[in-house]
């Protein structure tokens, strides 16, 4: 029996999208390693001496999902580590881990504290080309785009069951650290205009009073947790629209026709690289003529990536 940590983006957060990433980064793990004991350790905290000492005792460490990388962790850092900690922690493997909007070239700082911290055995899975890009401009070459591990299981097969034509109800979400108070305000007319029932899934606490403020009260709320967006998803044939990426591929996973709306770099890489459905947020006619148009799901996923990364762990 190995012992595997996993470094966990969904502690001491308040963005669910964590969530859905950490759920597929645990379910394609434990396909992996289905007999092996997984410890769980925060990214959003400071690591403490216990961690360390658990780290330190696991066969493997993975990191996985969201923007952690920066080009100046010694000023931004969602994954709490400094050189301090690489010290104690090593080896660690990167799994569908993005960089943290378009910047420079990465700084001395970061390219010394990841080439401490990250393996140099194992090869790390990045979630879109430019972080990948970004990771060998400080040399650490042995990086592979596997896109998100969320959207692992969206095969042609997949996709073939998602409808092309709109649904009669739709759920929405917006996002409280990127508002645009004239578009969203646009965006909830329209989805007023063409469906009958408009649901909002509160991602953040702070999408609920924004959506108050630009007429949300025409919408239905959707509970601010994973289970009750999975029960929507699951028993309601419905569309999603809305800014929040994870819960475009969360409906994409149950099968549901999605259209993301792309508010920085996320989307629009992983886009570039799978034919994600993503257009800008601020075509709003571009939205509509969606809404009313057939769409066919076409993701195309860098499956020889993928079977790579995992087939490294076979042998190990």
């Amino acid at each position: 029996m190995k012992v595997i940590s996993i470094f966990d983006t969904s502690i001491a957060g308040t963005n669910l999208g964590d969530h859905i990433i950490m759920d597929a980064i645990t379910k394609n793990l434990k396909d992996i390693f289905e007999r092996d004991f997984f410890l769980r350790i925060p990214t959003h905290d400071k690591i403490s001496k216990p961690s360390y000492g658990y780290i330190n005792q696991s066969d493997l460490s993975f990191i996985g999902g969201t923007n952690l990388l920066s080009s100046n962790m010694n000023s931004y850092n969602q994954w709490k580590v400094n050189l301090w900690d690489s010290l104690f922690i090593k080896n660690i493997i990167l799994m569908g881990v993005g960089w943290w909007q378009y910047q420079k070239t990465p700084n001395y700082y970061t390219k010394l504290l990841l080439n401490r911290l990250l393996s140099s055995k194992y090869i790390h899975s990045v979630r879109d080309s430019y972080t990948e890009v970004q990771l060998k401009l400080i040399g650490i070459d042995n990086v592979l785009n596997t896109a998100c591990p969320t959207m692992w299981n969206l095969d042609q097969k997949h996709c073939s069951e998602i409808l092309t034509t709109k649904s009669n109800e739709v759920v929405m979400t917006l996002t409280e650290y990127n508002q645009n108070e004239s578009y969203d305000t646009k965006l909830v007319k329209t989805l007023l205009k063409n469906y009958e029932k408009v649901y909002l899934w509160i991602q953040q606490p702070g999408d609920y009073e924004y959506i108050q403020n630009i007429g949300g009260g025409s919408t239905e709320y959707i509970s601010p947790n994973l289970e009750a967006l999975d029960a929507i998803l699951s028993l309601k044939q419905v569309d999603y629209i809305g800014t929040r990426l994870h819960a475009g591929i969360r409906a994409l996973q149950y099968k549901r026709r999605s259209l993301i709306l792309g508010v920085d770099n996320r989307a629009f890489e992983i886009a570039k690289d799978t034919n994600l459905p993503v257009i800008n947020r601020f075509d709003i006619e571009g939205i509509e003529k969606w809404i009313n148009s057939k769409f066919v799901t076409e993701i195309k996923l860098p499956e020889k990536n993928i079977k790579r990364w995992k087939m490294q762990f076979e042998l190990c």
